[in-house]
């Protein structure tokens, strides 16, 4: 479960994830051509920017899906959903679809946080 806690470590932003080639993608051994790369001090530099940035990706995807949550399980809405909608929708336990619904509004409350 991603940590509801923002730090600026967490925004700074890494190296930009590029979009394969559809020939690469279609080589199960191909990495974002990592797997070319000689210089065990390139790869393992190159590796951590892809770590970092997926990471990156990852608590920034979380988040929007907390705010989504939050969206759909407004009061407000006529069209609601309930928390356990929500977790079925985003396979996700009914506990943690209320903790994201939490999150999320949060999010929504102070976006800078």
């Amino acid at each position: 479960m991603a940590q509801p806690e923002r730090n600026e470590q967490q925004r700074l932003r890494p190296a930009p994830l590029l979009f394969e080639p559809s020939a690469a993608v279609a080589d199960p051994e191909h990495f974002f051509d990592l797997e070319s790369m000689d210089d065990p001090k390139e790869l393992l530099s190159r590796a951590t920017e892809l770590t970092l940035a997926f990471r990156a990706a990852t608590d920034r995807a979380v988040e929007f899906q907390a705010i989504a949550a939050a969206q759909l399980a407004d009061p407000r809405r006529f069209d609601r959903l309930t928390t356990e909608d929500i977790a079925q929708r985003a396979e996700w336990t009914e506990d943690y679809a209320v903790k994201m619904v939490e999150f999320g509004r949060s999010l929504l409350n102070d976006p800078g946080a």
